[in-house]
């Protein structure tokens, strides 16, 4: 939802429960009011709890220019050793 969404639910949610003098019969604005600023809350904290764990989680790793190489590997097949090169490139960045 976000937390834009979440503020405007929550004053909306006022507006209604505390601003609003309406008498419709069939529903009570109070009521809808109460139940849009729970709403509004519960979106806040479900959207701070997952940006709060998504910041944990993320590790600043050093830039590097050059190519990186890993996983120098030597198969067999039919008694013959096969030499094989593997490079393997960051995501993201053109070749």
């Amino acid at each position: 939802m976000g937390i834009g969404g979440s503020i405007f639910l929550i004053a909306l949610g006022a507006i209604f429960a505390f601003a609003v003098e309406a008498d419709l019969g069939w529903l009570n604005l109070a009521v809808v009011g109460w139940v849009l600023m729970l709403a509004g809350v519960a979106g806040l904290l479900v959207t701070l709890y997952f940006w709060n764990s998504r910041r944990r989680t993320v590790v600043a790793a050093p830039v590097r220019e050059e190519p990186v190489v890993v996983d120098r590997v030597v198969p067999v097949q039919d008694d013959q050793v096969m030499r094989e090169y593997r490079e393997v490139r960051r995501p993201g960045r053109p070749v």
